[in-house]
């Protein structure tokens, strides 16, 4: 199973390492990454593969939110179910 994470917000140093540390310390393997700065905005998208999670995927979720907003970033996690569905739509 998979899930593409997602990253917006103000540009600052550490982003990255912020939303890879929380993956690796959860179990969750990166297997994309796609990050950009426009002027002063940071956006970031990740693939990664969360078979593996030491937590439940909810618990993934909230986890990640949290790290986000104490970094000023909003945080998304999506399940990549979400996107086949969409796509038989």
């Amino acid at each position: 199973m998979r899930a593409v994470i997602t990253g917006t917000g103000k540009d600052k140093v550490g982003i990255i390492a912020m939303a890879s540390t929380a993956c690796s310390k959860y179990g969750a393997n990166i297997i994309d990454i796609s990050q950009t700065v426009m002027k002063e905005y940071f956006a970031m998208i990740m693939l990664v593969e969360v078979t593996n999670l030491s937590i439940t995927f909810s618990e993934f979720v909230e986890v990640m939110k949290t790290e986000g907003d104490r970094c000023g970033v909003d945080i998304r996690v999506m399940h990549e179910d979400i996107f086949n569905t969409m796509h038989r739509i």
